[in-house]
């Protein structure tokens, strides 16, 4: 759900429960001006009551059929009201109603004697006598008699009920005419106005942000490279909106120092990641001369003295020192392809093959190995040739670094097991063998360059004992839009797969 659904719905929301609560008051409000008003006009009817009739107990014990009559004539032009004759407990001793109350019927007292306090009181609410199961708008005045005995002040009260009744169609139709219509046109009024300012909101409010939001997509298409950032920088700017003194304004401002900030870092470490990569490559090349140099004097000072039993320390000192320039020839090799690897330039050149064939190759390079170290090395093969475009030199430099890497952690009576399978749009290169795993401590750091993981299971000889093989081989797989995915536990052994895509992406062509 996008921004500005959401603000709608928000403001629409909050506008129709303004207009359903203004309602719901209207009707509350009504309600209560209606009880306030039969209250006020029922006490005022009962006050003239009993300020013309100050003997209405005496009426009722001599002329009990009089007293009834009279009852009924003081309610006959009061609508909707019955009038009763209260004791001091609330048992009926009269009243105007046509329901045959049962002998002794009480109402409940304390609404009586609220009614027929002195203390003001908008309305209250009491019994119905004839509908027990609702209250109704009542009101009460105190009797006296005229000889006022001195333990009993009160001799009863005089109440009167006003019945919920339902309104005549009179009163409906000016109901309808003074409330419904009104209320009505003060939804239709605040629906309105809601609409009004939920456009408003919305257009104030997702402007800019759209502006800021398309301004960041131009960026990310176009990078933040020294040429794109060339390219786009006059075309970007427009795309912010202009910077006000609220708080769009200030996100503006930040976000267009935010950019600038990004642009210069991101320039400086383009020029230090050139650097980089330059010192690294030229230094490769630097030293490879020197050691090869250093290589041959080496392996013919050993080719010399191989037959001179007088020179046997030193040929044992020019055999170390052999194997150590070697594995520095190796590094330098690898830091090499590294830093070549890195460049922005660098393209694949990929051929569509079977890799079930370059597995075979490669399983066969280092089967001689395998065996003088008494491990099993079996590359599978499938019925079904494994299809998919790949830099062949590239990938079988991948391939032989996992296997390199499993030798040198396999001891004698190891399987090491290569395969290649299809599987959907990819394609996986399996390298799986039964050594001794890998804590789980080290398997996130696997790939990172120089980190040397189970050090003390194998000499740091060559590019993978100084951790650059695996680099090598993240690199790769990257550059062919790939992943390297490692399975491994301590005593269980290690399974690498190597997951290609059967077409290679258009940027590594």
């Amino acid at each position: 759900m996008s921004v500005r659904l959401k603000l709608a719905l928000t403001i629409f929301a909050t506008g129709l429960v303004t207009a359903l609560a203004v309602l719901a008051t209207v009707v509350v409000a009504f309600q209560r001006f209606e009880h306030e008003t039969a209250f006020q006009r029922s006490s005022a009817f009962l006050s003239r009551v009993v300020a013309t009739y100050d003997n209405l107990f005496e009426l009722h014990e001599r002329h009990p059929d009089d007293f009834q009559t009279l009852l009924k004539n003081l309610v006959l032009f009061e609508a909707d009201t019955q009038l009763y004759l209260l004791d001091t407990e609330g048992r009926v001793l009269a009243s105007t109603g046509s329901v045959v109350l049962p002998p002794d019927f009480r109402v409940a007292m304390g609404p009586v004697r609220q009614a027929a306090s002195t203390t003001p009181s908008p309305y209250v609410m009491g019994d119905d006598p004839e509908r027990m199961d609702a209250d109704a708008v009542v009101a009460a005045r105190a009797l006296s008699r005229r000889a006022i005995r001195g333990d009993q002040p009160i001799a009863g009260y005089l109440y009167l009920v006003c019945h919920k009744e339902g309104l005549p169609a009179s009163r409906w139709q000016a109901l309808r005419s003074a409330f419904a219509r009104p209320a009505m046109g003060l939804i239709v009024a605040i629906m309105t106005l809601t609409t009004l300012l939920a456009a408003l909101v919305i257009a104030s409010v997702t402007r800019p942000l759209e502006r800021l939001t398309s301004a960041v997509a131009a960026l990310s298409m176009r990078g933040l490279d020294k040429e794109a950032l060339q390219e786009g920088a006059a075309e970007a700017q427009p795309l912010l909106p202009p910077a006000t003194r609220d708080e769009f304004g200030q996100l503006t401002l930040a976000f267009g120092a935010m950019l600038t900030t990004l642009r210069q870092q991101w320039d400086a470490l383009r020029r230090l990641d050139h650097f980089r990569r330059e010192a690294v490559s030229n230094l490769s090349h630097d030293l490879r001369s020197p050691l090869t140099a250093t290589t041959a004097c080496l392996e013919t000072l050993q080719a010399r003295w191989a037959g001179d039993p007088t020179r046997d320390d030193d040929l044992r000192m020019a055999e170390m020192a052999l194997r150590n320039t070697r594995n520095a020839a190796r590094m330098v090799q690898a830091l090499g392809d590294l830093a070549t690897l890195d460049e922005p330039s660098f393209r694949l050149r990929t051929e569509v093959v079977d890799l079930t064939e370059l597995v075979a190759d490669v399983g066969a390079r280092f089967a001689e190995r395998a065996a003088q170290r008494g491990v099993a090395l079996d590359a599978l093969h499938r019925d079904q040739p494994v299809a998919a475009a790949v830099d062949i030199e590239l990938f079988e430099r991948a391939l032989a670094n996992l296997v390199d890497n499993a030798l040198k952690f396999c001891g004698p009576g190891s399987r090491i097991t290569l395969c290649a399978d299809a599987e959907g749009g990819e394609v996986a290169v399996t390298v799986a063998d039964t050594g001794p795993g890998i804590p789980a401590a080290d398997l996130p750091h696997l790939f990172d360059r120089f980190y040397q993981a189970r050090q003390t299971v194998a000499p740091a000889t060559g590019e993978g004992g100084k951790g650059l093989g695996l680099a090598i081989v993240k690199r790769i797989a990257e550059l062919h839009g790939g992943r390297v995915e490692v399975l491994s536990a301590p005593g269980e052994g290690t399974r690498v797969h190597l997951y290609l895509p059967r077409d290679l992406p258009n940027a590594a062509r």
